[in-house]
């Protein structure tokens, strides 16, 4: 046994399984991965690491498991899986997921292969535990996979109260031990006990809240989208393959950025926090459906044409769509009266909540600052924009003071 004190929940008693995942290397590995990622560059405490994380996971899905009284070898593969939830991550977390995804087919929490060899492998076996069934429920699979990996998960408990109190930002400050001594199964499914709406809801809002602040607050995405150029540029250069890259940590991917010349501008850039700014930042209902739901050499080809037509190089355009705007939280089950209900289906603040999220999407189109203007107004034409009113005014004629605010 090991107890280890925790910034968030004090101190974490780890053992069993739990305890000889622990030093293994492809968990200690996970010391050197940010939790997000380069969010640091907006809330400087934010470093702290997905290590920390999982340990928060492990001690929180311990705490569900007693609650729900789950107990012998189904525990022992769930506390496994919470360990090793995050253990297929690449380095500075989900920035390069889309990027090697394309490459290896393979996200994040697919990780039958690595579970399956080498120590991780060895520890579960020792314990009597087929790596494939810890996989499964990594990915979220079966009945208490729910408990790692769903909407009512034990991750999403951690990171939101975790990333709060590192950022310094309160909106994610939400009430984990309520959330964990109601869960309940009905059905087999993972719900919340009776008279637990608004508890359902403080999932939804904190979540909510947090997005625009600290997940997709506007250097994060800029400092994200110039780190996925720089992988992309090391890939094209033949300077390593994805799956050498998904197996990186983040001081890993930094020296290959400083070493290699394909990247050697934004490495700098990066390093000197010296970041592109806003060219055009457009609402959802200024963007064609065709430019949201285009695949990555679509973007790039228009990316491309934005150079052309503002006559730069075309690596100081970069086009970031996010995804349309969801709400997974809003599946949540809740019993109500006896029934499973959906929280979206129960409570009044889903539709406002989505609402707001619908109007906090932005399309950016970044650039360096000197080349901003000519990018901004080439953007509007190629992707064909329909904008109007002051930013893009601020556009069209090289004026922004409005975007300045918001940008550090």
């Amino acid at each position: 046994m090991k107890t280890i004190k925790d910034s968030v929940h004090d101190h974490i008693v780890v053992d069993g399984v739990a305890r000889d995942l622990l030093d293994t290397p492809a968990v200690q590995r996970l010391r050197n991965i940010a939790q997000l990622g380069t969010v640091s560059l907006v809330y400087p405490s934010a470093n702290h690491t997905r290590f920390e994380h999982s340990l928060g996971v492990y001690h929180l899905a311990c705490e569900a498991l007693e609650h729900l009284g789950i107990g012998g070898i189904e525990a022992d593969r769930v506390q496994a899986a919470a360990i090793l939830h995050d253990v297929g991550h690449g380095p500075f977390s989900h920035n390069l997921e889309e990027l090697t995804h394309r490459k290896t087919g393979r996200y994040h929490d697919d990780v039958h292969d690595l579970l399956a060899v080498g120590e991780i492998g060895d520890v579960l076996r020792e314990h009597d535990l087929e790596p494939d069934a810890v996989a499964d429920l990594v990915a979220g699979n079966g009945r208490f996979g729910q408990i790692v990996s769903g909407e009512l998960d034990v991750d999403r408990m951690d990171y939101l109260v975790r990333d709060a109190h590192h950022t310094g930002v309160p909106y994610g400050t939400i009430d984990h031990g309520r959330l964990v001594r109601e869960l309940r199964f009905a059905d087999g499914e993972l719900v919340l006990a009776e008279g637990n709406v608004q508890t359902a809801e403080s999932l939804l809002v904190a979540r909510a809240l947090m997005n625009p602040t600290v997940y997709s607050h506007s250097v994060a995405r800029i400092s994200k989208a110039m780190l996925r150029r720089a992988g992309e540029q090391l890939l094209e250069a033949e300077e390593t393959d994805a799956h050498t890259l998904q197996r990186m940590d983040d001081h890993d991917l930094i020296v290959s950025l400083r070493s290699s010349d394909a990247t050697g501008e934004f490495s700098r850039r990066l390093d000197h926090r010296d970041l592109y700014k806003r060219a055009v930042w457009a609402e959802i209902d200024d963007v064609p459906g065709g430019i949201i739901e285009a695949d990555h050499e679509a973007i790039r080809e228009f990316e491309r044409e934005i150079a052309d037509l503002a006559n730069v190089d075309p690596e100081t355009v970069i086009i970031d769509v996010p995804a349309r705007p969801s709400m997974k939280e809003s599946t949540t089950r809740v019993l109500v009266n006896g029934d499973v209900r959906q929280l979206g289906r129960q409570s009044p603040l889903v539709d406002a909540l989505r609402a707001a999220q619908y109007s906090q999407w932005r399309l950016g189109v970044y650039s360096s600052d000197d080349v901003r203007e000519p990018v901004g107004r080439a953007a509007v034409d190629v992707l064909g924009l329909d904008i109007d009113g002051p930013l893009v005014t601020e556009v069209r004629d090289g004026l922004y003071a409005t975007l300045d605010q918001f940008v550090d």
